[in-house]
This record gives structure tokens, C-alpha cells and sequence, in this order.
């Protein structure tokens, strides 16, 4: 993955001469300061810049490495989806890779984040997936989150659903995000941390 260096006396002119010299958009960049200096007689700010499509790239070579150092016979795609990185694995063994309730697959998620974010100093949202066992996960989580704003709209009493991590409690709070019925709030500490679902005062 290349690392590019740009330097301008602002951030903006240094990202300038980024985008004129890659030939891409602002947003298809990830941008680092490296150093800025600011005095009366000497301003520079150093920059360092890296093309998202090279860190989708590494980041489906770091994933190939580390599946095949762990034993796995692997193919992967990557597709976006709004803008999201999707990596799909699709393995010898994925129950395995998938474990109980996902243990494995969220694990390997962090190690994987946790790669890019040293190399790029920074977070890069992307998902991980094996065959379609997130998705379908997905969507057992949202038609979940709709039955129980049904219960509380009607009873008007909150539910309070199990622990889940902050990816899958993201899914409960978008499908009912536009929910005239109800609201949804997040409580509790992490590993423990819940989406309680309200009624909302009519």
C-alpha cells in the first residue's frame, strides 16, 4: 500500500496538490497531518495521504494472509454497498471461521481493524462476512427490532433487548429510526450493552 506526501503552507493547498497529482476526488482519500508548523516568518503543513482503493485492497491481502496463517482454504470477494467495504470469505470451514454467535468472525474483525488502524493511524469502517451469515443476521436482528416496536407501540411498556455489540445494535436503531411509535436508546456498559425500545409520548 502506498503512502504518499504532500506539503503546502495550508492543509488545503497541500490536499490540492494531493488531488491534482493522484487524480481523484477529495473523498476517495484518506488524509493524515503529519506535521504543521505555524509561525510569522514559516507556515507548512506536511500531509500524508493514501488512495482508499489501495487500502481496500491491502486490507483483502491482509485478510488473505491471516486466514491462510490460521489453516483456512479461502476466497474472498469485496463489494461495496453505500459505501462500505463488504468482504465476503467464503471458506473450507465456516462454522468455524464463523463461531459461536459470531465470536470468531467479530474477532477477526478487530484484529483486522486493529492492522489498519496501525497502519493508516486512523479507523476505516469496513465488514466482514462469511458467505451470507451477516446479512442474514442482519436481517434477523432488524425483523426482530420490528416486532418488538409492534409489542411496545401497542402494550406502551419498553423493551429492553439483549446485549449485542455496536454494530448490531447500529441495525436496531436505523430500521427504527423513522418509527413514529417508538424510539430506541442504548444502555449499559460494554460487553453488556443493550437497545431499549420506548413508546413515544403521543
Amino acid at each position: 500500500m502506498e503512502k504518499h506526501s504532500y506539503v503546502g503552507k495550508t492543509k488545503e493547498e497541500a490536499i490540492e496538490k494531493a488531488t491534482i497529482d493522484l487524480q481523484e476526488l477529495k473523498e476517495n482519500l484518506i488524509i493524515t497531518v503529519k506535521e504543521e508548523k505555524k509561525s510569522l516568518l514559516n507556515k507548512k503543513v506536511e500531509i500524508e495521504v493514501i488512495e482508499k482503493r489501495d487500502l481496500r485492497a491491502f486490507i483483502k491481502s491482509e485478510l488473505q494472509d491471516l486466514l491462510y496463517t490460521m489453516g483456512y482454504k479461502v476466497e474472498i470477494e469485496m463489494q461495496m454497498k453505500e459505501e462500505m467495504p463488504i468482504y465476503r470469505i467464503y471458506s473450507n470451514n465456516d462454522a468455524l471461521l464463523i463461531g459461536k454467535n459470531g465470536k470468531n468472525l467479530e474477532a477477526l474483525s478487530y484484529v483486522l481493524k486493529q492492522i489498519v488502524y496501525n497502519q493508516i493511524g486512523a479507523k476505516y469502517s469496513f465488514i466482514l462476512d462469511v458467505s451470507d451469515y451477516r446479512e442474514k443476521n442482519d436481517q434477523h436482528i432488524a425483523a426482530l427490532a420490528k416486532k418488538i416496536a409492534r409489542d411496545v407501540a401497542r402494550t406502551k411498556v419498553e423493551v429492553k433487548m439483549d446485549s449485542m455489540n455496536s454494530y448490531q445494535r447500529r441495525i436496531v436503531h436505523q430500521t427504527l429510526s423513522n418509527n413514529k411509535y417508538v424510539y430506541t436508546k442504548s444502555e449499559g456498559e460494554d460487553p453488556n450493552r443493550c437497545v431499549v425500545v420506548k413508546p413515544r409520548e403521543e
